[in-house]
């Protein structure tokens, strides 16, 4: 795991209620074009996953999702990642839909790692030959840009949406006061630093107006990307959870041809 800073200082209940909004599953029967799986974590914690599989030749997408979402949430989006002919594979935090335990940044990391290596692993034991993107949104920007910076030899490229690349203020636009829980920026790990470590392909996705997480934000992750094959789409008229609703197919073009260019 990349090392930058003690994560421990963001494992406390003032900021953990604020970064993580858990919730189960609704119960309703999975698809049948998706199946759910179960990866174990380190600790004999479980993590639940939803895949959207198609052809085992075309491009594999990890997908970490936002604060306030669960894997399950994803089924009509999924379905249309299929038609693009992309599999997709979204994973839970801990807490969330089918994952046991509860929810934590320390173990949000740690978690990103155990599964990334089942999946890498599951993709290899199962033939399925296309590449493995990274994708992550919001606060699953960090999952991604953590398992890019630790694994570049082990991915095609990177795809982040609506991501943050500084945390203080990211924690301040929230409502935490970091002054009073005595937190400074050199205690915090940093998005932008650590996607510095990553050359491969990265796309930045990001709305216009995004009122959670600025447009600035994903122009400094852009900035400090130091790959050769690199791309920023903005969505205008945007926000933070109307990117696809607003940008329709042209969000979904937008990743497909990039992946394609690559």
């Amino acid at each position: 795991m990349f090392k930058e800073a003690d994560l421990s200082v963001l494992d406390r209940p003032e900021i953990l209620n604020f970064l993580f909004h858990p919730r189960k599953e609704s119960g309703r029967p999975v698809p049948d074009f998706a199946l759910n799986q179960t990866i174990p974590a380190d600790d004999g914690i479980h993590i639940g996953a939803r895949l959207y599989l198609t052809d085992p030749d075309s491009p594999h997408i990890l997908f970490f999702h936002g604060n306030g979402e669960i894997a399950e949430d994803y089924d009509d989006i999924g379905s249309i990642y299929m038609n693009f002919g992309l599999n997709f594979i979204v994973v839970d935090y801990r807490g969330y839909g089918r994952s046991n335990g509860m929810p934590g940044i320390s173990s949000m990391f740690s978690d990103a790692h155990d599964t990334f290596n089942h999946y890498f692993g599951w993709l290899s034991q199962n033939q399925r030959k296309g590449p493995l993107w990274i994708m992550g949104r919001s606060l699953g920007s960090a999952s991604a840009i953590e398992l890019a910076s630790s694994y570049p030899e082990k991915i095609k490229g990177l795809i982040i949406e609506s991501g943050f690349a500084h945390t203080l203020p990211l924690l301040q636009r929230l409502g935490i006061n970091t002054e009073i829980l005595n937190i400074v920026n050199s205690q915090v790990f940093s998005n932008a630093a650590k996607l510095a470590r990553f050359a491969g392909p990265t796309l930045i996705i990001h709305g216009q107006y995004d009122q959670i997480i600025p447009l600035q934000h994903g122009k400094d992750l852009f900035a400090q990307s130091p790959a050769n094959l690199k791309k920023m789409h903005i969505i205008n008229g945007a926000d933070h959870n109307t990117l696809m609703m607003v940008g329709g197919r042209q969000y979904f073009e937008a990743i497909r041809n990039f992946i394609d260019e690559q």
